[in-house]
C-alpha cells in the first residue's frame, strides 16, 4: 500500500484515545482488582505502577516507532525494516487471533450480565451460591453464550467495517470518555458506602511487609498484559499516526490513562467489597459471582449493576476493536484483500474459534490440550508465551537491530523534538526490559515454582 494512500488518525487526541482504547480493557477492570486483592493491595499497586513505567513505557514507544516508521501492518512493518524479523509480526497477528478466541467469549458474558441486570434477574438471587450456580449454568449452556459472543463479534465487525477514521477513531472518541464517566460515577458511589475507608486503605496504603518475589512477578505480568504490548496493536495503530505525532508524549499519556483506569477500577471494587465484608482476594469470579451480590445490597441495585456491566462492555469493545484491526490490516495489506473482505474474513474466523472456546466450557469440555480446555489453552498460550516472547524480541529488535538513526528520527520527529533521556531509553530497552520479560516468561513456564 502506498504510504500517501494510507488512512491517518485525525490528530494528537485521536492517537491517544485510539491507542488507549487498545490497552484499556477487561484486564484493567476485571483482572487487575482481583490480582491486586490476591497480592496485598497497596503494595502491589505501587510495584505495578513502577513496572508500567520501567517496562510498559519503553516498549510502547518501541512499537510506536516500528509502526510509524513503516506505515504498515504488524507483519509488513517488521518485513520492511528487516525481512528476517517478519516472524515477530506474525507472532503478533497470531496472538491477536488467539486472544480474540477467548476474549470474545468473556465479552459475551458481560453482555449477558448486562441483560440480567436490566431485567432485574440478578436482583432476584439472594446468595453467593445462587450467583455461582447461575454463572456455571450459563457458561456451560451450549447456546446462550454463543448468542452473546456472536452479537459482540458483530458489534466489533461493524466498527471495523466503517474504516479507520469513521469506525475506529469515532468509536474511541465516544467509548473512552464514556468509560471514564461510568468509572468515576461508580467510584464516587462506592466511596460513599459505609465502611468504604477500610477498602480504600487496603488498596492505596502500601504494606511492603506482604511483598514476596511472587508479588513482583505478578505485577510485572499484569503491567505487560494490561498495556497490550507484544500483539501488534500498537504497531498497527502507530501506522495511522500523523508525522507530527509526539510518540513519547502519546505513549506516556496512554500509560497514564491505562493506569488511571486500573486505579479507578480498584476504587470502585475494594471499598464496596470491604463495605459488605467480603475478602478482597475473591479471585477471577469477583466480577460475575461476588459483585452481583454486593450490588444487590445497594439502594438502586439494578441501576448500579447495569451501569457496571455497561462499563465492562465498553472496556471489552475497545480491546476487541484493536485486536480485530491487527488481523484485518494484515489481511488487507499482505493478502491484498479489500478492507471489507479482510474484515469479514477476520470476523468469520474469530467467531468460529470463539464458538469452539465457548463450547469447550460445556459440551466440548472433554477436548483437552495439555490438560486444559480450549478456552484456558488460548488464555495460557497467549498470556504466558506469545505476549512475553513478542515483547522480548521487540526489545531485541528495536534496541539492538533497528538502525539507531531511524529510531531517533521517529522519536524526535526528525530532530524537531528533544530526546534528553536517549541513553536511559536505550539502557531500559536493551537490558532491563528484556531481562524482566525473560524472568516473567520463565516464571510463567513454572521454572521458579517449587
Amino acid at each position: 500500500m502506498n504510504r500517501m494512500q494510507r488512512a491517518t488518525l485525525g490528530g494528537k487526541l485521536s492517537a491517544v484515545l485510539v491507542a488507549a482504547g487498545s490497552s484499556v480493557g477487561l484486564g484493567n477492570i476485571w483482572r487487575f482488582p482481583y490480582v491486586a486483592g490476591n497480592n496485598g493491595g497497596g503494595a502491589f499497586l505501587a510495584i505495578y505502577i513502577l513496572c508500567v513505567l520501567l517496562l510498559g513505557l519503553p516498549l510502547m514507544i518501541a512499537e510506536f516507532t516500528v509502526g510509524r516508521a513503516t506505515h504498515r501492518n504488524a507483519v509488513g512493518a517488521y518485513r520492511t525494516l528487516d525481512p528476517r524479523w517478519s516472524i515477530l509480526g506474525y507472532n503478533g497477528v497470531l496472538a491477536a487471533f488467539l486472544i480474540l478466541g477467548f476474549y470474545f467469549v468473556v465479552s459475551g458474558w458481560t453482555a449477558e450480565y448486562m441483560v440480567h441486570s436490566v431485567t432485574g434477574e440478578l436482583g432476584r438471587l439472594g446468595s453467593a451460591e445462587a450467583y455461582a450456580a447461575m454463572f456455571e449454568n450459563f457458561i456451560r449452556n451450549p447456546w446462550r453464550p454463543l448468542l452473546y459472543t456472536s452479537l459482540f463479534v458483530l458489534a466489533t465487525h461493524f466498527v471495523i467495517a466503517l474504516g479507520v477514521q469513521k469506525g475506529i477513531e469515532r468509536s474511541a472518541k465516544v467509548l473512552m470518555p464514556l468509560l471514564f464517566i461510568i468509572l468515576v460515577a461508580l467510584a464516587v458511589h462506592s466511596l460513599l458506602m459505609p465502611g468504604s475507608s477500610e477498602g480504600l486503605r487496603f488498596f492505596l496504603q502500601p504494606d511492603f511487609s506482604k511483598v514476596t518475589p511472587a508479588t513482583l512477578l505478578v505485577a510485572l505480568g499484569q503491567a505487560f498484559f494490561s498495556l497490550s504490548i507484544g500483539i501488534g496493536t500498537m504497531v498497527t495503530y502507530a501506522a495511522y499516526f500523523k508525522p507530527d505525532t509526539d510518540l513519547r508524549r502519546t505513549a506516556l499519556n496512554v500509560t497514564i490513562l491505562d493506569t488511571l483506569v486500573a486505579l479507578l477500577a480498584g476504587i470502585v471494587i475494594f471499598p464496596a467489597v470491604f463495605s459488605v465484608g467480603i475478602a478482597p482476594s475473591a479471585g477471577p469470579p469477583l466480577v460475575f459471582v461476588t459483585l452481583p451480590g454486593i450490588f444487590n445490597d445497594m439502594p438502586w441495585s439494578m441501576v448500579w449493576s447495569s451501569v457496571f456491566f455497561l462499563l465492562l462492555i465498553v472496556a471489552a469493545l475497545t480491546s476487541t476493536i484493536s485486536l480485530h484491526e491487527v488481523i484485518t490490516a494484515y489481511l488487507h495489506e499482505e493478502w491484498h484483500l479489500n478492507r471489507r473482505a479482510a474484515a469479514w474474513t477476520t470476523t468469520a474466523s474469530t467467531l468460529a474459534l470463539s464458538a469452539l472456546a465457548s463450547l469447550s466450557l460445556g459440551v466440548l469440555n472433554d477436548w483437552r490440550i495439555g490438560g486444559l480446555d480450549l478456552f484456558d489453552s488460548l488464555d495460557y498460550l497467549t498470556a504466558n508465551i506469545l505476549l512475553p516472547v513478542g515483547g522480548f524480541f521487540t526489545c531485541i529488535f528495536v534496541g539492538w537491530c533497528m538502525e539507531r538513526k531511524s529510531l531517533r528520527a521517529q522519536i524526535t520527529n526528525d530532530g524537531r523534538l528533544p530526546f534528553h533521556i536517549e541513553r536511559l531509553f536505550y539502557f531500559l530497552l536493551r537490558y532491563i526490559c528484556p531481562a524482566i520479560l525473560l524472568i516473567v516468561f520463565l516464571d510463567n513456564l513454572g521454572l521458579f515454582k517449587k
